[in-house]
């Protein structure tokens, strides 16, 4: 099957607007994420704590780990989580 008879396949378009549509969601998740994430950084700045806490990160990924059921892998849930947290702390800084 060449890409000029992909675009009509049924099963093909189908899955696509299902990737669309989790894309979406995931988009959605992720700005309020970055919400919740911007207003504990206003917190912890008015009352003097620290923004980053590693412990706190190194928990999480570790609790995630123990709730992840794949099919995405011990590393790439890493990478993920790790990519996710550097993009938050990124994006507050600039707001």
């Amino acid at each position: 099957m060449t890409s000029s008879t992909v675009a009509g396949d049924e099963y093909v378009d189908r899955v696509r607007r299902d990737i669309s549509d989790v894309d979406r969601q995931l988009i959605e998740l992720v700005n309020k994420r970055l919400k919740l994430v911007a207003q504990l950084k206003r917190y912890k700045d008015e009352h003097g704590i620290g923004f980053v806490d590693l412990a706190r990160e190194e928990w999480m990924l570790q609790y995630l780990q123990r709730l992840n059921r794949g099919p995405l892998s011990r590393e790439g849930l890493g990478e993920l989580y790790h990519e996710l947290l550097d993009l938050m702390k990124r994006e507050v800084s600039r707001g």
